[in-house]
């Protein structure tokens, strides 16, 4: 069925009364008043909530429901859709309303070319919010289109402490010494397992429902947007990207544990493979500081971008959803300024603009284990002057004094995750 201005003009409608449903909570990030916005996630993660939350924050300051343009590019009734059809939108609003809308878009990266509507409604001076599952939206490239005129942010799953407060959890000063940490550490396991997608909550069989997600995501944002032919391949390289969590691996020796199991491939297919997933959100990765630049960029650390992703590949495997877990939370912060280090020394997270380097172990009770951390911290402080030196474990606390009147934290992931 052909896209009309009659079918934005009901869009726009439905919109409108969605808005007057939908219930809010608080999430971490604020809008400036008069900014236009790409958010950029993996699905589910809470895009559209923020789109709902600014536009409930402008009729809160006097605007009115009528103002606003929802659409949502996932609608079926939009199947198909091209650029020179956006701007049906802008007349079917017209045909009906006086005003200059506000305009939301959820996940427009559908429609191809949608930075240059977007760039010229921005010339013509509307506010503009947009929301995309796919990284390359905060390209280079498509920031250039856009022309600076957008402010480009990563929405996350909900972090520890959201995921808490979403269970009534609040935490008051002195926390860790009442009865809160007991509640708190329970709902870690759970967080540690599940991760953080909101929707999950509300269900008891979750990894149906991961499972559904993550076909969405490798059927919708990863096959069918880049036309994947070797479907098999993919899925068996993203499958080895989740049983190599916390080791370094090249493309080549993706490719060839592929092979492995009798579907060819080649490197280069693995390569895009693995770029396709990242676009998607559903991976991050990060390498290896002591590298040389070839090395840097063909042998690298991949982690799920929720553990609830990770999980459905997994068997009880707590000390990779752990590593995991650790990655998310100081990708969140420091993206490409995170690296791991590998050099005559393994240290599993190295931020070198903050002097900071974390080991991960879920316990380090065992003296061999316990020496170990402490060594690999000790060698790379010799070398790189550190400032903070953190062993993150499941449920063990210390201080481990070193000469000049260094320690090491060892810190468990609930309380660190928190700080």
């Amino acid at each position: 069925m052909a896209i009309t201005r009659e079918t934005f003009r009901t869009l726009i409608k439905e919109g409108q009364e969605t808005l007057k449903e939908v219930e809010l909570y608080d999430r971490p990030f604020e809008f400036e008043k008069n900014g236009r916005y790409v958010l950029v996630g993996i699905r589910q993660a809470g895009k559209s909530y923020m789109l709902y939350k600014r536009a409930k924050h402008l009729i809160d300051d006097g605007h009115l429901l009528e103002e606003i343009v929802y659409i949502d590019f996932d609608d079926e009734r939009l199947l198909g859709m091209i650029a020179d059809e956006f701007d049906l939108i802008l007349q079917a609003y017209a045909s009906a309303y006086a005003h200059k809308p506000f305009l939301f878009f959820d996940e427009i990266q559908n429609v191809e070319g949608w930075e240059h509507f977007a760039r010229r409604l921005a010339n013509q001076k509307y506010q503009v919010f947009i929301t995309g599952s796919n990284a390359k939206m905060l390209s280079r490239d498509i920031q250039t289109t856009l022309g600076g005129r957008y402010t480009g942010a990563t929405i996350y799953p909900y972090s520890f402490l959201e995921f808490l407060e979403t269970q009534n959890i609040h935490l008051e000063k002195e926390w860790q010494f009442g009865k809160t940490k007991s509640v708190v550490q329970q709902q870690f396991t759970q967080y540690l397992k599940w991760g953080g997608f909101p929707e999950l909550l509300l269900y008891r069989n979750k990894r149906h429902w991961l499972n559904d997600l993550y076909e969405k995501i490798v059927l919708g944002d990863i096959i069918l947007r880049n036309k994947v032919k070797n479907e098999m391949a993919l899925r068996l390289a993203i499958k080895r990207l989740a049983d190599n969590i916390s080791q370094p691996i090249s493309y080549n020796r993706i490719a060839n544990l592929v092979k492995g199991t009798g579907v060819n491939t080649s490197v280069a297919s693995v390569i895009d493979y693995i770029r396709y997933a990242q676009e998607a959100c559903l991976v991050f990765s990060i390498s290896n500081f002591s590298s040389k630049f070839v090395e840097r960029e063909t042998v690298k650390k991949h982690y799920f971008t929720d553990n609830g992703l990770l999980c459905i590949f997994l068997t009880e495997d707590m000390s990779s959803l752990l590593e995991n877990l650790c990655a998310i939370h100081l990708y969140k912060q420091y993206e490409k300024e995170l690296y791991y280090y590998n050099k005559r020394v393994e240290v599993d997270f190295f931020i070198p603009e903050k002097h900071y380097a974390v080991q991960v172990s879920f316990s380090i009770a065992e003296e061999s284990t316990r020496h170990r951390e402490i060594e690999a911290l000790k060698k790379l402080n010799a070398s790189e002057k550190l400032e903070r030196l953190v062993i993150v474990t499941y449920d063990e606390e210390d201080t481990i004094n070193l000469e000049d009147n260094q320690i090491i934290e060892v810190i468990p992931a609930w309380k660190w995750l928190l700080e």
